[in-house]
């Protein structure tokens, strides 16, 4: 996180102070010209996704507000503007959700609406995701991934397009599917030509005036599926698809490959007389190199398509637990310290070069691995359920961006009550790597 973008006061009225009085300044300066904004009005009403992508000002990440086991349990809109605020203070100022059959899509631009009203200096925009399965996905029979489901993709769609409709001062880009192409997920994967379709949909209603022309329309995917991996996924299709979309929303998960693909992996053996912290250092600066070498990899064929065509991360992130395959008895990947080394390394690479980041996520949801309590997808945010910031925002804590703020009732403290020394007792040092 760049330090220099962070709010220093979490103080509304403060805010609303000082937004008046630079304000006034400049009504005066231009000569109290009579087509400037009224501070009674909310912020930015305007502003694009041009404008706020790759803008350290505006901080993104991914989010979901679920709070129990199941999303039979929505988030009401209170907790939502808890969590609005939590986000704010830190400087987060655009969000990214995965689907609107859940109530949560619309509870949140809600909130975030109500936010406003409240104060007008509030701002919080959003990447509204619509989910999208192929044919017989999530039911006993086999998944048809040549064909899609209709009704219930034509149903996200036109929902997105309805909030877009209604909050177009929030939403400022729909994501078309969430790993949808990528053929590991073979539950309910598409071909590129479904994507293609409903991105062109899109495209058109903005054409025609239903949507915002300002409005931008991406997917969001792996980053083999945008063409930088294996070959098999370029495609006249995807070809058409990356001139579609306005940019690219790319994902990259560097932890998922300390066990798929683990060749950058562990403690190098010219490093064993470094301690401990010293060789996890060494080895998620490795983890950064292979999160930008897929980045640029997948650069690479997207601009040899369309060279104008921005690419930013849509998703990115780092678990603080595993019982499983990154945990202590797999590759020692997971963990507080890790989490937080990785954090900052997206930040500063991203900030640095002007790409939107999507940090996956926010709070830790538990429905993601409902039957596994110990599974890395239920521990991927960089708050626990009950707000407790993990190591990666410590240093936010100690400057009291979330004073007066709270989560489930609880105010926002540390972790491991900030104890460092706590905290890299339950930290592993990857494996050493193998001579080859």
């Amino acid at each position: 996180m760049n330090r220099n973008t962070l709010p220093l006061f979490a103080s509304t009225e403060y805010r609303t102070i000082k937004r008046f009085f630079i304000a006034l300044c400049i009504f005066i300066l231009t000569g109290c010209s009579t087509n400037q904004q009224k501070t009674d009005q909310p912020m930015n009403q305007s502003i694009t996704a041009a404008e706020i992508l790759g803008n350290p000002k505006y901080q993104a990440i991914s989010y979901g507000g679920y709070r129990e086991i199941t999303r039979d349990t929505q988030p009401t809109i209170p907790e939502l503007k808890e969590d609005m605020k939590i986000l704010s203070a830190m400087g987060i100022g655009i969000l990214r959700t995965y689907n609107t059959h859940y109530k949560q899509a619309d509870n949140l631009l809600q909130a975030i609406h109500e936010l406003r009203e409240e104060d007008p200096s509030f701002e919080m925009y959003v990447m509204l995701g619509a989910w999208i399965d192929c044919k017989n996905a999530w039911t006993n029979k086999e998944p048809n991934h040549d064909a899609e489901n209709e009704a219930a993709n034509s149903a996200e769609i036109q929902r997105a397009v309805d909030l877009a409709t209604q909050y177009p001062d929030i939403v400022k880009i729909i994501a078309v599917g969430n790993e949808a192409m990528v053929k590991w997920a073979a539950s309910y994967y598409v071909q590129p030509k479904v994507i293609l379709r409903w991105v062109n949909h899109l495209q058109n209603l903005k054409k025609e005036g239903t949507l915002n022309q300002n409005l931008w329309i991406t997917s969001s995917d792996n980053f083999a599926s945008w063409g930088g991996g294996d070959s098999l996924y370029h495609c006249q299709d995807l070809e058409d698809l990356i001139k579609a979309v306005d940019f690219v929303s790319l994902h990259t998960y560097p932890m998922h490959d300390t066990h798929y693909h683990p060749v950058f992996w562990g403690s190098d053996p010219s490093e064993q007389d470094l301690g401990k912290e010293e060789k996890i250092k060494a080895a998620m600066l490795r983890a950064k190199q292979y999160a930008m070498d897929q980045y640029a990899s997948s650069a690479k064929y997207i601009q040899g398509i369309d060279s104008t065509k921005s690419i930013h991360i849509g998703e990115t992130g780092w678990a603080s637990y595993s019982r499983g395959h990154y945990g202590d008895e797999g590759s020692k990947a997971c963990d507080e310290y890790k989490e937080g080394l990785y954090y900052h390394h997206m930040r500063e690479w991203t900030n640095e070069e002007g790409i939107a980041c999507f940090y996956f996520e926010a709070f830790n949801e538990k429905w993601k691995d409902a039957a596994n309590p110990g599974g890395s997808e239920n521990h991927f945010g960089i708050f626990n359920i009950d707000g407790e910031a993990k190591y990666a925002v410590w240093d936010l804590v100690d400057q009291d961006v979330f004073e007066g703020l709270s989560r489930n009732g609880n105010a926002i403290t540390k972790s491991f009550s900030g104890d460092k020394s706590a905290l890299m007792n339950y930290v592993k040092v990857p494996p050493l790597k193998k001579l080859k």
